[in-house]
């Protein structure tokens, strides 16, 4: 399995139109599940099929052109920072969502503009703070589970690695008169 972070993405021209697409397709999928339900929900006894069909043929389109709106805003603002800043830290995707929560409410004023830039900056840490928490809680070690390379154990491979590659007859491969050092 590969380990991906933030840096393995593609560079910023190609990312922003990924994230359109991505986004577009979020919005479309969740949108056809939430607009089938209610198509189905407010249709008469009867045609309640048809209706949820119907309902989710006009309106998912919609919501997923929605999405894509709102995520390549966001790509071209997350963007704009990494390259203004020098460096990709969750300080960009927070900043980017309060920008981009700003922008598509400049059309209602400056009271609603502000708002939704909040809303949009404080959505954004808690996405981000969750999934700092969560791969730091996935990444601690079980208890009872000792690093072999912590302090006190030996450096280098264990002894009995089966993934260490062949021996000659036995003996080691390593020169003689070096030892181990252990870890301070």
């Amino acid at each position: 399995m590969r380990n991906h972070s933030i840096a393995d993405r593609d560079p910023c021209p190609y990312r922003i139109i990924e994230d359109i697409g991505g986004a577009f397709a979020f919005g479309s999928v969740g949108g056809g599940v939430w607009h089938f339900g209610k198509g189905a929900w407010q249709s008469p006894k009867g045609t309640r099929l048809m209706g949820a069909i119907g309902n989710c043929a006009a309106r998912s389109p919609v919501m997923g052109g929605q999405f894509a709106v709102w995520g390549g805003l966001f790509a071209c603002c997350d963007c704009s920072l990494t390259a203004i800043r020098q460096k990709e830290d969750p300080w960009n995707s927070i900043i980017s969502g309060g920008v981009t929560g700003g922008i598509l409410a400049a059309r209602a004023g400056p009271k609603a503009m502000a708002s939704a830039a909040v809303i949009g900056g404080v959505l954004l840490a808690l996405i981000e703070g969750m999934g700092i928490w969560m791969n730091n809680y996935f990444a601690a070690m079980p208890p009872g589970m000792e690093d072999p390379n912590a302090a006190g154990g030996m450096m280098g491979p264990p002894e009995n690695d089966i993934t260490a590659p062949p021996t000659s007859g036995g003996v080691g491969m390593m020169p003689t008169g070096l030892t181990l050092r252990r870890a301070p």
